[in-house]
C-alpha cells in the first residue's frame, strides 16, 4: 500500500531532476536524455513506502548501480550518477567512492538531497551544516601526523557545489578546474571536503605537478598556507606525496611554509622523513630554518631519518647538533640503541650472493655517493646503493659513540651497561661493525654480562652469530676464562650450544638435514672452547651438555632424517631413468649399422663421436649416483652422519646426477644432428632447444640445492680466526 509523503520533498525532487534534465538535454543530446528518464524509472522502480509512523517517510532498500553502469553509451563527464540522499545516522561517502559503487538510499524527517553535478545543485533544510551529523562529531584521524597528512578528505555535504572541483583535482585535470575559476573566482582557496581541504591540498596529495603549478599561480601566498582540520598545509601534503617539484613551486611563493606545523605538531621536513623521501628530505632541509626547531624537533628528525635508512640526513644532522647524540627518547632510548637495532644497516647483516659479494668487495664509496658511472649499470648500482648506505651508517656510529665519549665516565657507563640494550642487542643481532667500535670506544665491554650472567659471546652462541663469536679468537688467553662463565641456571657455553637455535637462524639453511649440519658444527666449535671438565658438567636441570642437545633436537634429527630419504628417493629415481635411458641408447646407435659387418653407419662423424662419448659419460655418472643415493637410504642416520658423511654422499649423488644430465642433452643433441642430415639444417637449432626445456627445468630447479650443498659442505667458514685485527 503506497502512503502520502511529503508533497513539499516531492516537488523539490521534481523541480531540481527536471531541471538537471532539460540541461542534459541541451548539452548532451536527445541519447544522453533519454538515458537520464531511464534511469529515473528504474529508481521508481525501487522505491518502497512504508508506514509513516514506523518514523521513516520513505526508504529506498533496493541498492543502485550507478549511472554510468546502468548506461555505458553516456560517456559524457556532464552526466551525472543518481542523486546522493543522505539521513542523519548515515555520513556521507566520499565523491570518487559514491560515485563508482552502489548506494543505499533512506528518508528521514531530516533530509538532504545531494546532487553531484557540474551545475551545483545544493538542496538542503540544514543549510551549511553537516547533514545529520554534529559539527564536533568530525571523523578521527589517528595520532600519527602521517594518517592526517595522507587523508585525503571526503566530499563534505555543505561544499557539494565544489564536488567537480574535487575530482578534477584528484584526477589532475585542469581544463575543469579552470572552467569553474573563471565562473567562481574564490574556489581556488575555498574549502571543498568534509576536512577542510582546498584543492591544492587534493592535488598536491594526488602528485599532479602540472596541475598544483597552474593553481598556485591563481593562489596568494596566504592561500598555500591554508591548513585543513587537523592543521597540515598543502605543503604536508607534498611531502608525504615525495614529488619535490611540488614542493618547490608552493615554497617558492611562500618561504614560510616548511616552518607551519602540521598534524601532532610535525613540519613537512619530519613528515617526508618518516616516509624516506631522500630528495624531498634534502631540500625541505634546506629550506627549513634550523634554528627555529627545539631540541625534541632535531632528535625526532634524526630518530626518524634512522628507522628510514636516511644515515646521510641522520650524519648531517648529528654533525650541526652534536648534542642530540645522547639525546633521549620518550623510551629512553639514544640514536645508538636504534642503531643497534638495524641489522640490515651493516654489511654482516646484508644478504648478498657470490656475485654480490665480489662486485661489493671491488668498490669503493664515499660518503657523499656521487658515481654516475655506477649508476648506468642498474645491477652494480644495487650493490653500490647498498656498499653506501652500510657506509653512511657505520661513519653515523662512529659520529654518535665520539659524542658519546664526551659524556662523562658516569653517563657513559649508565648508557652501555643498560641490560639487553647496547652490548647484547647487537650480539643478538650480529651487527660485528657495531660492535666492534663499541669495544674501541669502552674495552671491558668484553667482560659485561647480561642479567643471566651471559657475556657478549654467550649471547652470540645462544642466537648462533658466529661472526660476533669469532671475535672470542682476538683476545687471546682471555678467552678460556670469559668461556668459564655460567649462567644463572648452571649452564656453561657448552649448554647454550646444545639448545636448539632460534627459528629465524635455522632458516638460513634449507632442509633440516642442513640445519642439524650447522648444529652440529656449533657445538664441536664451542667444545673446542671450554674446558674439558666443563663437557661433562651438568646444569641445574641435572643434563649434560650431550644430553641437552639430543633432547633439543630429536625432532630435528628425524626430520632430517626424512628430508635426506625423500631427496634421495626423487633423485635416485630419475638417475635410474637416465641410465636406463643411455644403456638402450648405446645399443641402438643412430642411423643403424651395417648389416654386415655390425659397424655404425655414422661411424665416422664427428657428431656420432660426441653422441658416444656423452652417452658413456651420462650412463656412467648416473650409475655413480644412484649408488650415492643408495647408500644414503640405507644409512643408519646417527647425529655424527649429519656432520659429514650424508652430506658428502648428497654433494657427490647430486653433482653425478647433474653431469649425467647435462651429457644427456648433449647426446640428444648430436643424434639430432645426425638423423636430419643436412637436409633440414635450419630447422635442427630450434627443434633441438625446444627438446632440451624440460631437462633443463630440472638442472635449474635442482641446482640451487646443489649449490647450497656444495657452500654448506666444501665453502663454507662459519668458524675462523678473522684475517684483520679488527679489536686492535
Amino acid at each position: 500500500m503506497r502512503h502520502n509523503i511529503d508533497k513539499g520533498l516531492l516537488l523539490v525532487v521534481a523541480a531540481t531532476t527536471t531541471a538537471h534534465f532539460i540541461k542534459l538535454w541541451l548539452w548532451n543530446g536527445r541519447e544522453i536524455g533519454f538515458c537520464w528518464i531511464r534511469y529515473l524509472r528504474q529508481i521508481a522502480k525501487n522505491v518502497d513506502f512504508v508506514n509513516p509512523s514506523q518514523g521513516t517517510m520513505c526508504s529506498m532498500v533496493k541498492t543502485m548501480p550507478s549511472f554510468h553502469s546502468c548506461f555505458p553509451e553516456a560517456r559524457s563527464t556532464d552526466c551525472s550518477p543518481l542523486p546522493h540522499i543522505s539521513h542523519a545516522a548515515q555520513p556521507l561517502p566520499s565523491l570518487p567512492e559514491a560515485a563508482s559503487s552502489s548506494w543505499h538510499f533512506t528518508f528521514q524527517p531530516d533530509v538532504v538531497i545531494d546532487i553531484p553535478t557540474a551545475y551545483g545543485y545544493h538542496i538542503s533544510n540544514v543549510p551549511n551544516e553537516r547533514p545529520g551529523v554534529s559539527n564536533q562529531g568530525w571523523d578521527e584521524y589517528g595520532s600519527s601526523p602521517l594518517a592526517a597528512a595522507a587523508h585525503s578528505g571526503e566530499v563534505c555535504s555543505g561544499f557539494r557545489t565544489y564536488a567537480p572541483l574535487y575530482l578534477a583535482a584528484l584526477s589532475g585535470d585542469w581544463d575543469v578546474a579552470e572552467r569553474i575559476f573563471e565562473s567562481d573566482h574564490e574556489a581556488v582557496r575555498a574549502r571543498i571536503t568534509r576536512a577542510q581541504e582546498t584543492p591544492l591540498h587534493i592535488a598536491a596529495g594526488a602528485r599532479h605537478v602540472t596541475f598544483v603549478e597552474n593553481l598556485v599561480r591563481k593562489m596568494t601566498p596566504a592561500d598555500l598556507a591554508l591548513q585543513n582540520k587537523v592543521g597540515n598545509t598543502a605543503l604536508c601534503f607534498a611531502a608525504v606525496s615525495g614529488v619535490t617539484k611540488i614542493a618547490e613551486v608552493m615554497v617558492n611563493k611562500n618561504k614560510r611554509l616548511p616552518l607551519i606545523r602540521g598534524s601532532e605538531g610535525a613540519t613537512p621536513l619530519h613528515m617526508a622523513t618518516l616516509l624516506g623521501h631522500r630528495e624531498m628530505v634534502w631540500y625541505l632541509y634546506n629550506k627549513t630554518d634550523s634554528n627555529r626547531l627545539t631540541d625534541e624537533d632535531h632528535h625526532g628528525l634524526l630518530v626518524a631519518a634512522i628507522t628510514s635508512d636516511l644515515f646521510d640526513v641522520a650524519l648531517k644532522i648529528i654533525q650541526k647538533h652534536p648534542k642530540i647524540a645522547t639525546a633521549r627518547g620518550r623510551n629512553g632510548e639514544t640514536a645508538l640503541h636504534i642503531m643497534a637495532r638495524k641489522p640490515s644497516a651493516y654489511q654482516s647483516g646484508s644478504q648478498l650472493g657470490f656475485l654480490q659479494r665480489c662486485i661489493y668487495a671491488s668498490l669503493h664509496v664515499e660518503l657523499s655517493g656521487n658515481s654516475s658511472a655506477i649508476h648506468k649499470v642498474p645491477f652494480i648500482k644495487v650493490v653500490y646503493d647498498q656498499k653506501l648506505m652500510h657506509t653512511q651508517a657505520l661513519a653515523l656510529v662512529k659520529c654518535l659513540w665520539s659524542e658519546v665519549l664526551k659524556m662523562n665516565e658516569l653517563q657513559v657507563g649508565e648508557l652501555i651497561r643498560t641490560p639487553s640494550r647496547l652490548l647484547f642487542t647487537a650480539a643478538e643481532l650480529g651487527i660485528i661493525e657495531f660492535l666492534i667500535e663499541l669495544i674501541h670506544a669502552y674495552p671491558d665491554l668484553i667482560w659485561k654480562v647480561d642479567t643471566q650472567s651471559r657475556s657478549m659471546f654467550h649471547t652470540a652462541v645462544v642466537h648462533r652469530q658466529e661472526k660476533v663469536f669469532n671475535l672470542i679468537y682476538e683476545i687471546g688467553a682471555l678467552k678460556d676464562l670469559i668461556a668459564s662463565y655460567r649462567d644463572e641456571t648452571n649452564n656453561n657455553m657448552l649448554h647454550l650450544a646444545g639448545k636448539l637455535a632460534p627459528s629465524d637462524r635455522l632458516k638460513t639453511d634449507s632442509g633440516a638435514a642442513l640445519q642439524l649440519r650447522r648444529e652440529l658444527h656449533w657445538f664441536k666449535e664451542v667444545e673446542k672452547i671450554v674446558q674439558p671438565l666443563y663437557r661433562e658438567m651438568r646444569n641445574s636441570e641435572g643434563k649434560t651438555p650431550q644430553t641437552l642437545f639430543m633432547e633439543e633436537h630429536k625432532v630435528l634429527v628425524r626430520e632430517g632424517e626424512k628430508w635426506m630419504k625423500d631427496t634421495a628417493a626423487s633423485c635416485m629415481l630419475v638417475a635410474t631413468l637416465i641410465a636406463t635411458v643411455m644403456f638402450a641408447a648405446f645399443f641402438t646407435v643412430p642411423g643403424g649399422d651395417n648389416g654386415n659387418t655390425g659397424i655404425p653407419i655414422f661411424l665416422k662423424r664427428r657428431s656420432f663421436t660426441v653422441f658416444a662419448v656423452s652417452d658413456a659419460l651420462s650412463f656412467v655418472s648416473s650409475a655413480a649416483s644412484i649408488l650415492m643415493f643408495l647408500s644414503i637410504l640405507t644409512s643408519r642416520y646417527a647425529e655424527e652422519d649429519f656432520l659429514h658423511s650424508l652430506p658428502n654422499r648428497l654433494t657427490i649423488g647430486l653433482g653425478t646426477l647433474f653431469i649425467s644430465v647435462a651429457t644427456m642433452m648433449i647426446a640428444f643433441c648430436a643424434t639430432l644432428f645426425l638423423v636430419l642430415g643436412h637436409g633440414v639444417c635450419k630447422a635442427k637449432i630450434p627443434i633441438a632447444l625446444v627438446a632440451c626445456i624440460p631437462v633443463s627445468l630440472f638442472a635449474l630447479l635442482q641446482f640451487p640445492l646443489f649449490a647450497d650443498m656444495v657452500s654448506h659442505t666444501y665453502c663454507s667458514r662459519m668458524f675462523s680466526r678473522p684475517s684483520r685485527h679488527l679489536l686492535h
